[in-house]
């Protein structure tokens, strides 16, 4: 599994790679809460390991964003020198899956990572044809695409680059990744994905208030509810 610890103390985060690594886990390192979402933004985890208390974005803070921002179900297991019921429910309700509390054994540490992770198998067996973000669902099996519970008259290729934005609306999608998805579906010229992307707008933003799709200039577009 690709695990991403974020843990500022260099002894721990060394001691938790190294044995995961053993373990035959990919592992990714943050020393704090912002460069952790800085690589949540661009990677993918299957879970993530969290300490508690660090600086600039402590992990409570970054289990919120990861939640509410970014729309992320990864499993987090919170690390934490704090036991008490309330530090608990306070995690919990940020989003935490699982706790475990220092000093606390590396071999625990896995088996809970690798239960983390089968439960993440088993949700999105029952969830990936379901895709969602913000107010605008997907279902992959029927292909209704709705809106703030409208349903969006949409075209094939339209919907080809709407599954594309949904999955991966955690990151700017490259121009060059869109017309591979059209491959074998559209003749067009150098200008089709623009124009497709003008269609989709029409179906998916321009009926409502806030638009989801953002042009990032020179790079491609992303699929987000934030304002920026």
């Amino acid at each position: 599994m690709n695990v991403l610890v974020v843990e500022d103390h260099a002894d721990i985060a060394a001691n938790i790679g190294d044995y995961l690594e053993a373990c035959g886990h990919e592992v990714d390192f943050a020393a704090d809460g912002h460069f952790g979402l800085n690589l949540l933004r661009d990677n993918r985890y299957d879970v993530i390991v969290l300490d508690v208390m660090m600086p600039r974005v402590d992990g409570i803070t970054l289990c919120k964003r990861l939640r509410e921002e970014l729309l992320l179900s990864i499993p987090v297991l919170m690390l934490t020198a704090k036991d008490t019921l309330d530090d608990k429910v306070e995690g919990f309700e940020a989003g935490v899956d699982d706790y475990l509390v220092k000093p606390f054994s590396l071999k625990e540490l896995e088996l809970r990572i690798q239960a983390l992770g089968r439960r993440r198998l088993d949700d999105n067996s029952a969830s990936d044809s379901q895709l969602r973000v913000a107010d605008l669902y997907f279902d992959l099996n029927t292909l209704r695409v709705t809106r703030a519970g409208e349903v969006l008259a949409i075209n094939p290729l339209q919907r080809c680059l709407l599954e594309v934005l949904m999955k991966n609306h955690h990151r700017v999608v490259r121009r060059e990744e869109l017309e591979e998805a059209l491959q074998g579906l559209s003749r067009g010229g150098a200008d089709t994905l623009r124009v497709h992307i003008h269609g989709l707008r029409a179906a998916v933003d321009k009926p409502f208030d806030s638009p989801l799709i953002k042009t990032v200039h020179g790079v491609g577009y992303r699929l987000s509810d934030d304002h920026s």
